[in-house]
C-alpha cells in the first residue's frame, strides 16, 4: 500500500487554484523529491497530507486513511519555518517530544545533538538560525514515523550543515517508511533521492525514479528540472 496517495486532488484559495487534479503515489522505502519553483503547490500538498488543510476536491490518503487523528500518529512534519518554542532548552524540547509522541526515539535524538556539539542545556533562543534548523530536524527525524514530510529542510543552511542534514535523513528512517522532501535546491538533494515529482502551477508534470531519468534522458535530475522549468 502507498504511504501517501492523491486521487484527483485539488485545492483552491478563493479564485486561486493551488493544486489541480493531482494524482500521485509515494511507496514505502522511498525518498521522494517534491520539486518545483516557488509557488508551485509544494507546501499546499504537504499541508494537506499533514491535515492542516482540507481538499477542495478529490482525496488524499496517508497509509490508506484520510488525514486525521489516526494518520497524525504516522506523520512527522518539518515545516518550512522553524516552529520550536524559543524559551525551551534542547533537552526540554526532547522531553516535550517524548511526552507527545509514543514513537519518539530519544536515544537517537541525544546521539545527534552530541554529534553536533549542541548542549541539552542550551536555550533555543540563544542558538543560531542554522543550529535551530538542525535541532528541529533532529526531533522530526527521531520519530519512528511512516511518513516524513520535510518542507525546505536545507533552505537556509551552509553546505556542511546541508550534508549533515541529508545524511541524517538517510540514516534515520525505517525502510518501511517514506520521506518526501520539498525543495527547489535540486542539485543538493539529488544524491539522496530515489524518486522525483515535478510540480508546477498546481499540476504534476512528471513522476519518475531518479535512475529512470538518468537512463532514459541521459541527464541529472537538476539538468532535467532546468529544462522543464526554463523561463
Amino acid at each position: 500500500m502507498a504511504v501517501l496517495e492523491c486521487k484527483g486532488l485539488s485545492k483552491r484559495y478563493g479564485h486561486t487554484q493551488a493544486l489541480d487534479r493531482v494524482d500521485l503515489a509515494v511507496e514505502p522505502g522511498r525518498i521522494v523529491g517534491l520539486l518545483g519553483p516557488n509557488g508551485s503547490g509544494k507546501t499546499t500538498l504537504i499541508k494537506l497530507a499533514n491535515g492542516l488543510l482540507t481538499p477542495s476536491e478529490g482525496e488524499i490518503l496517508v497509509c490508506g486513511m484520510k488525514p486525521g487523528k489516526e494518520s497524525h500518529a504516522l506523520v512527522s512534519y518539518l515545516p518550512e519555518r522553524t516552529s520550536i518554542p524559543l524559551w525551551m532548552t534542547a533537552g526540554q524540547l526532547l522531553d516535550f517530544y517524548q511526552d507527545f509522541y509514543k514513537d519518539f526515539r530519544r536515544d537517537a535524538a541525544e546521539e545527534m545533538l552530541q554529534h553536533l556539539d549542541i548542549s541539552p542545556k542550551q536555550r533555543i533562543k540563544q542558538m543560531s538560525k542554522g543550529t535551530r534548523e538542525k535541532v528541529q530536524l533532529i526531533v522530526v527525524m527521531s520519530r519512528a514515523a511512516k511518513l516524513y514530510l520535510l518542507d525546505e529542510p536545507i533552505g537556509g543552511v551552509d553546505p556542511a550543515t546541508r550534508d549533515y542534514i541529508l545524511s541524517t535523513i538517510i540514516g534515520n528512517y525505517d525502510p518501511e517508511a517514506a520521506v518526501v522532501i520539498s525543495t527547489h535546491l535540486i542539485s543538493d538533494v539529488e544524491k539522496v533521492l530515489d524518486d522525483v515529482i515535478f510540480i508546477n502551477q498546481g499540476r504534476v508534470m512528471l513522476q519518475s525514479s531518479v535512475d529512470q531519468i538518468r537512463e532514459e534522458k541521459g541527464m541529472s535530475v537538476d539538468e532535467l528540472f532546468r529544462e522543464v522549468f526554463k523561463c
